[in-house]
């Protein structure tokens, strides 16, 4: 419900306002007139949902995955349809990663721009820092440094530090009509100056075509665009990737069951090969170290024709599981493997009471600092699915977000947290008279970390790239 609510930019009336009066393409529209077919990742689409900028995800922009000519692109398009294209903090917070992901894989970038520029009102957490909007620049300029090919179409209004993100491609289309550029639009000049401009004769498609040479290419409609920057893309002599087509076998047991097998209750975990068994291909797995440190299992086998290193958590992180953990990892990344990684972390044990309890506990962390090391230093492909609870330290050693997988996706039941709250303190149920003041802030803070660690909070402030169903993990 919620991706289909998304999926509507800023609703009904937005959309009607947006093709009939304003005459242009719905955002999603034009995803269609450039990719080669259907298939489209969606980065984060509930980026902003619930966050305190209105009633609609105020993202303003639709990140994703596709390809042009073959070539696999990443692509940054703003939904005018979400308040005018204005940019939010979160809305650069999603450019940024579609350009990490840019760089980090060399994907071609393509910007579908047509933006009210900056939210002034949030100006202070927009425009002064390393990771505000000035860094989409940067990355635009290192990019092209890298070699990676960069292309724009201005289909709608760019103004102020929307005008840079097409005159720093390396190859935009502007539409007659529809398209303008400009760092102050025709109200300021009438503020400024008293004096009255059209926005075609101040930025529009004609002008930078012809006079400020702004735009490389000219079109008469949003279709002739499209099919231009197809062609630029043709001839960017930018190969794409050997994609040879890899006979597969889909794995024995269907994957609508992973819908009933994605854990709902973190105290036990529920044996990780039973969902292994629904993503390998034909089922395979090649298991490595079966019989040691088996809270932990690790092995090799192949998702959609292409061989992996599969990490999965299958219970507490222990001594052994860490070690064997290392070991796999770095033996991945010796043979240039690409790991998948499916976390579900258990809950952590009591602290230890004895001398001998903490000597164990400090060899079990010297064993995850080992692990963690070389899930750092691993040189491959690293994706990571959280297809149950995400918690603590454990979470850092099985690749979450802070050390950088390619990807990393969650299930719509996982929880993302420090600490499990069901599992940090007991309180008394609520309606209860002999609640006293340090309970009640207990519980207060144990709803707090319920309410955070959702999956839903989590990709809404793209901690993530995305909530995916279960059953459509091996596509994506």
């Amino acid at each position: 419900e919620l991706l289909e609510m998304v999926s509507k930019g800023g609703g009904e009336n937005a959309i009607l306002h947006h093709t009939q009066r304003n005459k242009k393409l719905f955002v999603r529209e034009r995803l269609k007139l450039l990719l080669d077919d259907e298939f489209f990742l969606e980065l984060s689409p509930l980026a902003g949902l619930n966050m305190p900028y209105g009633d609609v995800p105020a993202a303003g922009c639709l990140t994703g995955i596709g390809k042009i000519c073959g070539v696999w692109c990443v692509f940054v398009a703003n939904d005018a349809t979400v308040k005018g294209g204005t940019i939010y903090p979160i809305g650069v917070k999603k450019q940024l990663r579609a350009q990490e992901i840019a760089m980090q894989n060399r994907l071609l970038s393509v910007y579908l721009t047509d933006s009210g520029g900056a939210f002034l009102p949030l100006q202070s957490e927009l425009f002064p820092d390393k990771s505000h909007g000035g860094r989409v620049f940067y990355n635009e300029a290192i990019m092209s440094a890298m070699r990676i090919p960069q292309v724009a179409v201005v289909c709608g209004s760019c103004v102020a530090g929307g005008a840079y993100v097409p005159t720093m491609a390396e190859e935009a289309v502007i539409i007659d009509k529809i398209g303008t550029l400009f760092l102050a639009g025709p109200p300021l000049v009438k503020a400024a100056t008293g004096e009255y401009v059209s926005p075609e004769d101040l930025g529009g498609a004609k002008l930078h075509s012809k006079v400020s040479g702004c735009s490389d290419h000219f079109a008469s409609s949003e279709k002739e665009a499209y099919e231009c920057i197809r062609n630029v893309i043709s001839t960017l002599n930018y190969d794409p990737l050997p994609e040879n087509v890899i006979e597969h076998d889909s794995p024995l047991y269907s994957s609508d069951e992973l819908l009933g097998l994605a854990p709902q209750d973190y105290r036990c975990t529920l044996p990780v090969k039973l969902i292994l068994s629904r993503l390998m291909d034909g089922s395979r797995f090649q298991e490595f170290k079966a019989n040691y440190g088996t809270t932990l299992v690790t092995g090799f086998g192949h998702v959609e024709g292409h061989l992996v290193g599969i990490v999965a958590n299958n219970g507490e992180l222990s001594h052994d599981a860490s070690l064997k953990g290392s070991h796999f990892v770095q033996l991945c990344s010796q043979r240039s493997i690409p790991i998948l990684f499916f976390q579900n972390t258990a809950p952590h044990t009591a602290e230890p009471t004895s001398i001998s309890q903490a000597e164990a506990h400090s060899n079990r962390l010297k064993a995850q600092a080992s692990m963690m090391a070389a899930v750092a230093c691993a040189a491959v492909p690293k994706i990571t699915i959280v297809i149950g609870g995400c918690y603590g330290s454990e979470s850092y050693i099985m690749c979450g977000r802070s050390f950088s997988p390619n990807f990393l996706f969650l299930w719509p039941n996982a929880r993302v947290a420090l600490v499990d709250s069901r599992h940090f303190f007991i309180v008394p149920q609520a309606g209860d008279n002999d609640c006293t003041g340090d309970e009640a802030e207990l519980k207060h803070l144990k709803e707090k970390l319920e309410e955070e660690s959702s999956a839903f909070y989590s990709s809404a402030r793209l901690w993530d790239d995305g909530i995916i169903l279960p059953q459509n993990t091996r596509k994506v």
